[in-house]
Parts: C-alpha cells; sequence; structure tokens
C-alpha cells in the first residue's frame, strides 16, 4: 500500500475469477454496446456483484442477457441466459434474486428453480427509462434506480422505492443519469451516484416515508465515465466505483478519501460489494476483461437484507 497525493492510501486489487474464453460473445452484434459504449461487439459486460451467505458471488453480463454465479474458486457457472439486459442484482432475505433489467424492468429470479418473475414492468402507466441498480433495507424495501439514457441534456432519471405491501412509490426525478444505490448502516441516507455529473448524492430517508433535502455528497473528477456502483461499509464509508478510472474509491463517513484501490485489468470498474471473510474483501466487476478483482479492506462491509438466512428479518437502527 501506498500513499497517494492528497494523504490518501492506494492498493491495487487482484484478480480472482474472469469469464471463461469460450463464453466470450464477441462474436456477435450487441445492440446495447452499440447504443451505449459505440460498438457493436463485446464480449461481456460484467455488473450488479452481490455476495451470497455461503461466500459465492452473483453477476450479471447486461451485455448478453446473463447471469453468473461466481463460485469462492473462481469458477463461473451459468444461472440465466435469457433475452434480456440484467444490470443490479439485490438478494432477498427468502433466497430469491432480484435484478434490475434495463430493458425489461424489475424481475425476481429463483435461483434454484430457473424462474423467472416479472415485479414491476413500469411506473403507473409508463414503463421503466432503463433500471440500472437497486439495493434492499433491511425491512426489505428495494430501492431501485432508472437511468436510461438521461444525461445533464435530458435529466430524465428517476430513484424509486419498491415493497410488496405498497408497490412502487417514486421518491425522485429529473435526474442526470442516477446509477449505484447504497444505503447508510442505520438505513436513513440513500447515496445515488450520478454518473454524468460526476457526483454522488445523499438522500435523506425520513420515518414518515418522505424524502428530506437531497444534496450532493461527494462532487467527483477526473475519468472518462463517472461513478458507477457504490457500497457501504459498517462504519458509514462509501465505496465508489469509479468506470472509465479502473478504480474504486473508499471515503469515510465524513466524505472524505481515504484509499484508492487501482484495477490491474482494465478501466471498466463498474460495480463493488464486500464480501470475503468478516466481509473485509471488497469484491469489484471489471468489464472490460470480464474480471472480478478483490482487494483487503479493513473496516467490514455493511451486512446486507440478502446475506442474512432464508426467512429472516430485521430492522434499521433508529440511530
Amino acid at each position: 500500500m501506498t500513499a497517494a497525493a492528497g494523504g490518501a492510501a492506494t492498493r491495487e486489487a487482484t484478480v480472482v475469477a474472469t469469464v471463461p474464453a469460450r463464453w466470450q460473445r464477441s462474436d456477435r452484434r450487441c445492440d446495447w454496446a452499440a447504443e451505449v459504449l459505440g460498438t457493436d461487439r463485446v464480449g461481456s459486460f460484467l455488473e450488479g456483484p452481490c455476495v451470497t451467505p455461503d461466500g459465492s458471488l452473483y453477476v450479471s453480463d447486461l451485455a448478453h442477457g446473463r447471469i453468473f454465479r461466481v463460485g469462492p474458486d473462481g469458477t463461473f457457472r451459468t444461472v440465466l441466459d435469457y433475452d434480456g439486459q440484467p444490470n443490479g442484482l439485490a438478494l432477498h432475505a427468502d433466497g430469491r434474486l432480484f435484478v434490475a433489467d434495463y430493458r425489461l424492468g424489475l424481475l425476481a429470479l429463483d435461483p434454484g428453480a430457473g424462474d423467472l418473475q416479472e415485479v414491476a414492468g413500469g411506473y403507473r402507466t409508463e414503463p421503466f427509462r432503463g433500471l440500472s441498480d437497486l439495493v434492499f433495507g433491511l425491512d426489505g424495501t428495494l430501492y431501485l434506480s432508472d437511468q436510461g439514457q438521461s444525461d445533464l441534456r435530458f435529466p430524465t432519471g428517476r430513484l424509486f422505492r419498491w415493497s410488496a405491501a405498497g408497490g412502487l412509490e417514486l421518491l425522485m426525478d429529473g435526474i442526470a443519469s442516477p446509477n449505484g444505490v447504497a444505503l447508510s448502516p442505520d438505513g436513513h441516507v440513500l447515496y445515488v451516484a450520478v454518473t454524468r455529473a460526476n457526483s454522488v448524492y445523499r438522500v435523506p430517508l425520513r420515518d414518515d416515508g418522505s424524502v428530506g433535502k437531497v444534496g450532493v455528497y461527494l462532487q467527483l473528477s477526473g475519468g472518462h465515465g463517472g461513478p458507477d456502483g457504490l457500497a457501504c461499509d459498517a462504519g458509514g464509508g462509501l465505496a465508489v466505483a469509479r468506470y472509465g478510472l479502473g478504480a474504486v474509491q473508499l471515503f469515510d463517513a465524513q466524505g472524505q478519501l481515504v484509499l484508492t484501490i487501482r484495477s490491474p485489468a482494465g478501466a471498466g470498474t463498474t460495480n463493488v460489494a464486500f464480501g470475503g471473510p468478516d466481509s473485509r474483501a471488497l469484491l469489484i466487476t471489471e468489464a472490460e476483461s470480464g474480471s472480478v478483482l478483490s482487494a483487503s479492506f479493513d473496516q467490514p462491509g455493511l451486512r446486507l437484507y440478502g446475506q442474512r438466512a432464508p426467512g429472516a428479518t430485521s430492522r434499521p437502527s433508529a440511530s
């Protein structure tokens, strides 16, 4: 580990798994890649790392409609290959894998049976603009970003809350590319990566269900993409995947940069999750190489809703 300019430390991640060459699909046209990446050929595009209670990792291939399960030994297994565009993944406490599908909406997958069902295809009478990421609160409420092709010219991205009892609720509109989402340890703050504005928003969640005053939590600079996936640690720090910069940056509970983790495999660091023993490993999806990266971390990651035993429930703390 070395010190970077400004006193923050740097660390290099290691590659722990890669999509096998025989599963790369660069031999066929990909409409999503043509629209978003400017190329109609891409072997895979990994997103949505989601850690399971047994230490395995789910990841999605947004470009080719696949969901993989990566074992602790780095072996890839295809869980689902379907006509969709899976992006963010979040594990429910009952074992179902919820999928933010860019094209099809909010889906739920039973990994064992391979049964895929639609949870919500849109809001009111309109389809989603293109779901990006999602995170469960400890009470089972789901928060999800609807990014689509929004940017600074067309700030049409949205932020939703969903529950089985209450259905879909719009929390915020008019966002320039809402992407990764993460909840604070007490469940009272939702962090949202706003990719095209190169920033992370802080969205207070009040006890009565309303949203408090939204503000910019982090204003970033550099890179050719922007902040993508997010993950909170148990102390309230925030990990930010910097797509196009080939790095994940760690900020403490006050929003101060404390560590930069560099990718050895490419600049396409899309998303991040905590896993490994005691949740002290930072697991990173790198889309250019189709790899999963890992780096050790001093602070354990926040224990998520789906990392509990099936059927277990919990409530956010009142702090």
